[in-house]
């Protein structure tokens, strides 16, 4: 029977958990990395994962298609011919757990990749703006409400406040799943924010989706 901690003492109670779904990313027909991620959103997994991890910009993807197994979900992406040749460049050869980003990397070059640079951008925010990007976060997470156990990364502008934002059991995931639900719109007004550590792998994802900046609840990493 589940028990809940509450008021000093326990009692019996239900608990919701997240899901967490092994699910493969393929590209035109070969499994490029296999990430446990909540099963949600996954058109925007694919079409963000694809950009952040340098495979292909999102008008070179010609299709998206969820097939589910026994074992899970394989998105089957494919590609334009002009993409293939990135794909064995930025191949993974490892299941990736929530925590890690860079799983199955295997070459220091690709896990230190070079970036395009940033757009310049003449969004500046104040701490009090910086604030309220962050106090966004509390009305955008339902399934961390329910669950206390998954990470979100989110879209804020000074101007509309919200844009967009997602939620994960895996940081990496919530930021991706973010970035393919804003793909083709230009970030150079907004912030991205995030539940989570500020780690090299999520910098790179946000330069690769152009956010001039990134705020985050948690500490960067050295």
């Amino acid at each position: 029977r589940d028990r809940s901690f509450a008021a000093g003492g326990f009692e019996p109670g239900a608990r919701v958990l997240p899901e967490e779904t092994a699910v493969a990313i393929s590209y035109n027909g070969t499994t490029q990395a296999v990430m446990m991620a909540t099963p949600a959103d996954l058109d925007d997994f694919a079409r963000g994962f694809t950009l952040t991890e340098g495979i292909a910009r999102p008008e070179e993807i010609e299709s998206i298609t969820p097939v589910e197994t026994d074992r899970g979900i394989d998105l089957q992406i494919w590609l334009r011919p002009q993409a293939e040749a990135r794909i064995a460049a930025r191949r993974r050869t490892m299941a990736g757990p929530v925590g890690c980003g860079l799983c199955g990397i295997d070459s220091l070059e690709e896990a230190l990749r070079t970036l395009q640079p940033v757009a310049a951008s003449a969004l500046r925010l104040t701490p009090v703006q910086v604030g309220a990007a962050v106090g966004a976060l509390s009305s955008q997470q339902p399934l961390h409400d329910a669950t206390r156990a998954v990470h979100a990364a989110l879209f804020w502008t000074p101007l509309q406040g919200v844009v967009a934002a997602r939620e994960d059991v895996g940081r990496h995931n919530a930021l991706d799943k973010l970035a393919g639900a804003l793909a083709g719109q230009s970030l150079s007004d907004g912030a991205v924010v995030l539940t989570s550590r500020v780690s090299i792998d999520m910098v790179q994802k946000c330069a690769a989706i152009g956010a001039p900046v990134l705020i985050a609840v948690s500490a960067p990493t050295a």
